[in-house]
């Protein structure tokens, strides 16, 4: 997949290894004097290393990487200590990676009787550091800084996991639209085929087929009103939840096949606004990776009002 990633030159590298321990991913080792990125899939693309080089010979390319796999980089990541895994997760939250954050966050909580520190209390830190940091800006909460990276708006992060639980858990009240007073007719359902559900779905059956693939997070159509007529429509559908879904490595394998051999015509992801459902596009990137076939991809970024936030081929 084309992705950003680090460049060495190394006619101006010197070996000094000031950026290693600033790569707090692992990514980079010295070997025979040069320093070398030993890792694609846990090089984060955000150039943290960068500013370290005495040398200014590290720089950022967009190129044919390996996808990055945040699963692997946190559980490797936990053997260097509390500090470590404090400053990988304030990186990615500084870069508002909130999907990798999301995913490292909850990998941590899942394997916390495992692990040496008190996870609640590194998730904890890393929150407290955002709020002294946006206050010192006078960026609120809930607003984005400019130049984001994202097109969609940064999701409300103020409690990032308070109380054990992830900004998409926070209870919020929602006024409907008002509904129109006659209706014509029950609303038909666009939905072509069963089942739906990634876990259950065949990926070489006949609805794939040559198909426009819809892939949504369970919660868009409960959001959105309009989305059999609008979004569900001639497209098959799957469905899945990367927060609470278990074993998606699965589905990474079946987007795989819908791609090769089912040959999809497109894939649309539509996701929640919440930062778990950032898992849905990575599982897409990384199939894409795996897959023979290249297929247009389009994220969609839905509110939890049901409005969208974005609508981009990516």
């Amino acid at each position: 997949m084309q992705r950003e990633i680090i460049r060495i030159d190394e006619e101006r590298c010197t070996g000094c290894g000031i950026c290693v321990p600033n790569c707090h991913e692992g990514a980079l080792q010295v070997i025979d004097g040069k320093v070398r990125l030993v890792s694609e899939l846990m090089c984060d693309g955000l150039g943290a290393c960068i500013g370290h080089c005495p040398e200014d010979a590290i720089t950022i390319e967009k190129r044919e990487a390996e996808p990055y796999d945040e699963i692997a980089v946190i559980a490797e990541m936990v053997n260097k200590g509390t500090n470590t895994v404090i400053a990988h997760l304030r990186h990615l939250k500084d870069h508002n990676e909130y999907g990798y954050l999301e995913e490292g966050s909850t990998w941590l909580e899942v394997h916390s009787k495992d692990l040496s520190f008190n996870v609640q209390e590194v998730l904890d830190v890393v929150n407290e550091t955002s709020r002294h940091k946006h206050a010192a800006s006078g960026i609120r909460h809930e607003q984005a800084a400019p130049g984001l990276q994202h097109a969609h708006p940064a999701p409300d992060v103020h409690h990032l996991h308070a109380g054990g639980t992830c900004p998409g858990s926070r209870e919020r009240l929602i006024a409907p639209a008002p509904a129109f007073d006659t209706v014509a007719a029950v609303t038909p359902s666009q939905l072509t085929h069963w089942p739906v559900q990634m876990h259950l779905v065949n990926p070489n059956s006949p609805a794939y087929r040559s198909a426009d693939l819809l892939l949504a997070a369970d919660c868009v159509a409960f959001s959105m009103g309009s989305f059999h007529n609008a979004f569900l429509k001639g497209r098959a559908l799957a469905i899945a939840c990367p927060k609470l879904d278990h074993g998606t490595e699965t589905y990474i394998d079946k987007l795989t096949v819908m791609i090769d051999t089912a040959k999809v015509n497109t894939i649309t992801v539509m996701m929640m606004e919440v930062p778990c459902c950032g898992g849905l596009i990575q599982m897409v990137r990384t199939a894409m990776a795996r897959a023979s076939r290249k297929v247009p991809v389009k994220a969609i970024m839905v509110s939890i009002d049901g409005k969208i936030l974005s609508d981009e081929w990516i």
